[in-house]
């Protein structure tokens, strides 16, 4: 048995321990102090890898919010339907220049150390925290005063509208200033211990093992009957699964591949509530010649067979996409894109064009070669990669497979641009102009998790700004619709699938509530979570 194996046979042996723990205490309710409200409830939620940190505002990636959203308070926030909804500003006004917005906060909140919480915090996280945040420093850019009337009150002066300012501000995890005031922020020891106003507590971090959080008795919103949260460390999927199926765990990511397994348990739900949609899109390096012309790779796009991406790549979690914006943007998207009429999959049309625009299929059977790149450890991406280059082998066009580790990709695509197609799961984010566009505008200076393509456009980058310079939404909708039809003429950036493959799947053994998702993103609904022993 390898290192790695006995170890992640450890973290689940001690999951399975607390379980059943919880399951002696519930069986014998005077087992622990004499009453059966001392029965210890506990959620375990496995995660892939050790968190890079446990404060997401210094910390990015999908674990480092599952934890960070549970003890650390937003704000506002936003659901999986773009809702904003209060968080720790209960309401707020937005003058009609949409240059003033006052922000009212809950009163007699407490941090998790007993300190109190005030608009000072959040003056301060304004002016310090947040300019340190991708999301966080173009909302404060345009933020030139900061009032605090009151302890509940802020007051803010903008020099210009920001269109996704309170998307923007739902993703803003809001630390304490007495924590963190005369500090470095970035590499203070909170950031790896927090101290929040949610509804969990951090307890203790083991490298390798898990993190542990415990119940808040002081949450402001009430009470969750969550007494604590385990999240072993399982990095084998193969593991995740059997825990799962074990009734060892409550909620895991697990291969879309072993889906086939959940749909026999009645007790297990994929969820398709409670996050961003998932897309997997195909981005064409147009610096290579042979995709340098938007008719090329218009030809290339209409080969990708989108349905058998969906079904055999996915295993059938998720829709092809048929538009550059998911139907959960509905109030953003342009309906007279339409991938089945503009880039239907006609492979003799296709290999016509082909052969039109100087790529005949040559004496070796190919028309040109094109390498693929993507991150090997995500395995429903490696699976869309393997019917990409079948789908292209259909139409003559040779695809070498270069699953990496993330390092080497990233420095392959954005350093060294040495990719022809290149494939990575991503969210859609809180609003288009802090998910989506960033794949369409132009970048440079190539920064990673941005358009890689080394296109860049006029019209995209304006549709982009013109977004960005409003809060109304029926003004940004008539911008983010024209970026998308010229996204379709230029054919750089395009979703394949929209996939749920990678979203949790949850149990109902021990709590229901976990499926539906309704509150902030990327954290479980802990105040409607209720336990079933």
């Amino acid at each position: 048995m390898s290192n790695r194996t006995k170890r992640t046979a450890l973290v689940a042996g001690a999951a399975a321990m607390l379980l059943a723990m919880s399951a002696c205490s519930a069986q014998n309710p005077e087992a622990d102090n004499g009453g059966g409200d001392d029965v210890e409830r506990v959620y375990i939620e496995a995660i892939s890898a050790d968190p890079t940190g446990l404060n997401p505002q210094f910390a990015g990636g999908p674990i480092p919010l599952r934890f960070g959203f549970a003890i650390i308070g937003t704000l506002v926030e936003t659901n999986d339907q773009y809702e904003i909804s209060p968080g720790l500003a209960k309401e707020w006004e937005v003058s009609a220049d949409g240059l003033s917005i006052t922000l009212h906060l809950e009163e007699d909140v407490q941090w998790h150390d007993g300190e109190p919480f005030t608009s000072e915090d959040v003056k301060f996280n304004f002016e310090e925290i947040m300019p340190l945040q991708t999301f966080g420093k173009p909302l404060t850019d345009v933020v030139t005063a900061i009032e605090t009337p009151d302890d509940t009150t802020v007051a803010l002066t903008l020099s210009r509208q920001y269109g996704p300012f309170m998307e923007a501000l739902s993703q803003q995890a809001i630390l304490p200033k007495h924590v963190y005031e005369g500090t470095d922020y970035v590499t203070n020891p909170a950031n790896m211990a927090p101290i929040g106003t949610g509804p969990m507590m951090f307890e203790s971090f083991t490298p390798g093992e898990s993190v542990i959080l415990v119940k808040n008795p002081n949450w402001w919103r009430g009470e969750t009957q969550v007494d604590r949260a385990v999240y072993p460390v399982m990095t084998d999927v193969n593991a995740r699964t059997m825990a799962l199926l074990a009734g060892e765990l409550d909620s895991a990511v697990i291969d879309p591949a072993q889906q086939d397994q959940v749909e026999t348990n009645p007790a297990l739900t994929l969820t398709e509530r409670g996050v961003f949609r998932q897309t997997i899109p195909v981005s064409f390096n147009t610096q290579l010649p042979e995709l340098a012309t938007p008719e090329v790779r218009s030809l290339i796009f209409s080969a990708l067979d989108r349905d058998a991406i969906t079904e055999l790549g996915l295993n059938g979690l998720g829709e092809p996409a048929t538009t550059i914006f998911p139907d959960s943007l509905e109030w953003a998207q342009n309906r007279e894109v339409d991938f089945d009429a503009d880039f239907a999959r006609d492979l003799e049309a296709i290999g016509e064009g082909l052969d039109e625009a100087g790529y005949p299929v040559k004496d070796d059977g190919w028309r040109f070669s094109l390498d693929l790149r993507y991150i090997s450890a995500l395995t429903d991406v490696a699976a869309v990669a393997e019917v990409v280059k079948s789908s292209l082998e259909d139409i003559g066009v040779q695809v070498n497979l270069l699953g990496t580790a993330e390092p080497v990709y990233l420095e392959a695509v954005y350093q060294q641009s040495d990719f022809g197609l290149m494939l990575l799961r991503n969210t859609v984010g809180a609003d288009p102009s802090l998910g989506l566009t960033r794949w369409m505008a132009c970048n440079p200076n190539r920064i990673p998790l941005s358009n890689p393509t080394g296109l860049c456009d006029a019209e995209v980058d304006g549709a982009s700004a013109g977004a960005l310079a409003t809060m109304d939404r029926d003004e940004r909708a008539k911008h983010f619709k024209a970026l998308q039809a010229r996204a379709a003429e230029l054919v750089y950036w395009m979703p394949l699938t929209w996939s749920n493959g990678a979203n949790y799947t949850v149990s109902s053994e021990r709590w229901t509530g976990l499926a539906e998702g309704t509150g902030q993103t990327n954290t479980p609904a802990w105040a409607d979570m209720e336990w079933n022993g």
